[in-house]
């Protein structure tokens, strides 16, 4: 198998080198987003207790019910465009965006910066990194 590997590596390595271009690239690009405007727990927790930071919570009603933060406005990443409004007034707070695991938060931090909110990061890790260190939750 790892003679098979060689031998391709060396008949074609135009082929192996784009693709360890690609990934390189795809690599630092993640990284890159992963910290860009992202905060921990940790640091989440002093926005909201210092800065009055707002939590919006982009998971759906159901997994919101289930647990999520003390304080956290609910609006589906579905319907984020259809309720900013409901946002107008914090423009110029900090605002946190939370989903399930961290991954799709930046499509909503990416429309509220559009729109003109000031401040708005996202939690890493999302709800699952916050159950993960033990903090808070709200269940209604």
């Amino acid at each position: 198998m790892i003679d098979q590997l060689f031998e391709f590596v060396q008949n074609h390595p135009l082929l192996v080198g784009a693709f360890v271009l690609v990934l390189v690239a795809w690599i630092a690009y993640e990284i890159r987003n992963s910290s860009a405007s992202g905060v921990t727990t940790g640091e989440a927790t002093q926005l909201v207790n210092r800065e009055d930071a707002v939590v919006l919570d982009i998971r759906e009603a159901g997994d919101f019910k289930a647990g999520h933060i003390a304080g956290a406005r609910n609006i589906p990443q579905s319907r984020l465009e259809d309720r900013m409004g409901e946002l107008e007034k914090f423009k110029s707070k900090p605002i946190i965006v939370v989903c399930k695991h961290g991954q799709s938060s930046g499509v909503a931090l990416a429309k509220l910066t559009k729109a003109g909110f000031e401040r708005v990061l996202k939690l890493k890790g999302g709800m699952s990194q916050w159950q993960a260190d033990n903090l808070p939750v709200v269940k209604k």
